[in-house]
């Protein structure tokens, strides 16, 4: 009854909400497998590297790939709509009594993965892991003046290459492989130049490496610093912005990667004017990079209106990226995950065209009158209708579920 009656309010305004609920539904969010084990993975136990820090220390961390996996399907049953499963390559299930490094991983190392994905009906998104391991010398590695970890690197990506290819022609979804090194330098470095020319010049080999470009999405992320890092970041957002423009590979921007003064929503638009594709890692950056669970904040709104009023659900691929070890961990990919759906279904039922038109119109009394009044529109009603279709529960239900699985599984965890 209560969405019956938002709906008719909605539809006074010309938003068709079943309309926007039926489109949400087809769009996919790659869920983050490093919520759940605190950025730790399987290949290694090296300290957590690479200007990255999970805080907190909540009880009931998944430390085999069986815990990871049953705390992921447990996440997976309480987030609406269509998911795929992002991977880090640390996250490798190497048999007992097998050495494999990073530069010589396999498709068989993410066998138990792939089984998963397949099960539920999910594609995969993959990362290479140039972090939190003994061949990243001096925090650097694709940019290491050091030949021999150059390349040990350039083979873990080439190798990555061939894993994420096997993972799209396996489950029939096109995989989103992410570059992102850590390289840079705590106090200003004698030479800016290098490092960068031989980043750029690593990458380049590592696309020699042949893969199916309608199956594979090769993307580069920036990042402004991290800790150790301040004074100097390799892979700067102008860096890794023209690298991907002139290779023809796809930027991706993580909205805690910027100046905290800068908002990745006002950069979509321009990229999506020269990119085919644009992928994402949203995140809750809090002053610096500290990738906080995703809130359904005025930004995260904001870069869900910029890529529904663009028509570019089809284009961009959106992923989460965040860890938080302070509250339960389960809890925290549901949140996220939902407040990302939430800012898209509140796009999708804005009244775009009439925004735009009013705009065009230099009428921005109007313009900005609608755009107020959209804010206490009945929206709660639209989004548990959303959960409903999608076979979830919907307002704080969910909660209820985690807190039995914490009681029952979590709690046994030392």
């Amino acid at each position: 009854m209560s969405y019956e009656s938002a709906k008719k309010k909605y539809a006074s305004l010309g938003i068709d909400t079943d309309n926007a609920i039926d489109t949400l539904l087809s769009v996919p969010i790659s869920i983050h497998c490093w919520q759940g084990d605190d950025v730790i993975g399987f290949d290694s136990r090296e300290a957590l590297s690479g200007g990255i820090q999970t805080t907190g220390n909540y009880p009931g961390r998944s430390r085999t790939p069986e815990e990871l996996m049953s705390d992921i399907d447990v996440a997976l049953s309480l987030i609406p709509g269509k998911k795929k499963l992002n991977l880090h390559a640390s996250y490798a299930i190497i048999p007992e009594g097998e050495s494999a490094g990073r530069d010589n991983l396999r498709p068989e190392h993410f066998a138990p993965w792939l089984k998963f994905a397949k099960e539920r009906n999910m594609g995969i998104d993959f990362n290479p892991t140039f972090f939190a391991h003994p061949m990243v010398k001096d925090n650097l590695t694709l940019s290491s003046p050091d030949e021999r970890v150059r390349r040990y690197w350039i083979d873990h990506g080439k190798a990555c290459i061939r894993i994420a290819e096997h993972f799209a022609k396996e489950t029939g979804v096109p995989c989103v492989l992410n570059f992102w090194i850590p390289d840079g330098y705590k106090e200003t470095p004698a030479d800016r130049y290098g490092p960068r020319a031989r980043y750029a010049a690593s990458m380049d080999e590592i696309l020699t490496e042949p893969y199916d470009k309608e199956f594979v999405y090769i993307t580069l992320e920036s990042k402004v610093f991290g800790i150790g890092l301040e004074s100097y970041t390799v892979g700067s957002a102008e860096f890794c912005l023209s690298y991907s423009a002139t290779r023809g590979i796809t930027p991706l921007m993580d909205n805690g990667h910027y100046h905290p003064t800068e908002v990745v929503s006002d950069k979509i638009p321009s990229l999506l004017l020269f990119n085919k594709n644009l992928a994402l890692h949203v995140t809750r950056g809090v002053r610096w990079d500290s990738d906080h669970v995703v809130a359904f904040d005025d930004e995260t709104r904001e870069i869900a209106k910029e890529i529904v009023r663009c028509g570019a659900l089809g284009r961009v691929f959106i992923a989460l990226d965040y860890f938080d070890a302070s509250i339960n961990r389960v809890a925290a990919w549901i949140i996220g995950a939902r407040n990302v759906n939430k800012a898209l279904l509140y796009a999708l039922v804005s009244p775009n065209e009439k925004l735009t038109e009013l705009q065009n119109n230099s009428d921005f009394t109007t313009m900005f009158a609608l755009s107020e009044e959209m804010k206490t529109m009945p929206f709660a009603d639209v989004f548990d209708e959303y959960c409903r279709r999608a076979g979830v529960p919907s307002g704080m239900e969910w909660l209820c579920d985690v807190q039995k699985y914490e009681r029952e599984v979590l709690s046994g965890r030392k």
